[in-house]
């Protein structure tokens, strides 16, 4: 029942592109000595969730839609070119990648309060809360 209200497919969108995140973290991270490795990244959340902005945002209906997945609501790993190139042309930076770490965990704990709000919410409103 849950499922088919927008509250918790955001909190559910929220939480997955957290985890999408920090698994891109733990690659650069476990990557930072490897030569020739470039670190990657994740589009911001805001990029992918509904109604983002003032204007229309555009949708994909299928997985051909717009030829790419990049409006599928999912996170897109993209290369990033934040990082400094050391000597043996790596561009991970382990204090960068701490700091992303720490965001991705504030945006996985955002969503889950989201959904316990949402939960408290229905609970209240059935007379159960």
């Amino acid at each position: 029942m849950h499922d088919t209200l927008k509250v918790f497919r955001l909190a559910h969108a929220m939480a997955t592109h957290a985890g999408t995140t920090q698994s891109v973290i733990s690659t650069n991270v476990a990557n930072a000595d490897t030569p020739g490795f470039k670190a990657k990244k994740t589009t911001p959340f805001e990029v992918h969730a509904e109604g983002a902005g003032s204007g229309f945002v555009a949708r994909a209906t299928r997985a051909q839609h717009f030829g790419s997945a990049a409006n599928s609501g999912e996170a897109q790993i993209v290369e990033d070119e934040n990082g400094a190139n050391s000597l043996n042309d790596n561009n991970v930076v382990i204090e960068l990648e701490m700091l992303k770490a720490v965001e991705a965990n504030r945006q996985h704990e955002r969503a889950l309060s989201i959904y316990r709000h949402g939960m408290s919410v229905i609970r209240s409103s059935i007379g159960r809360g």
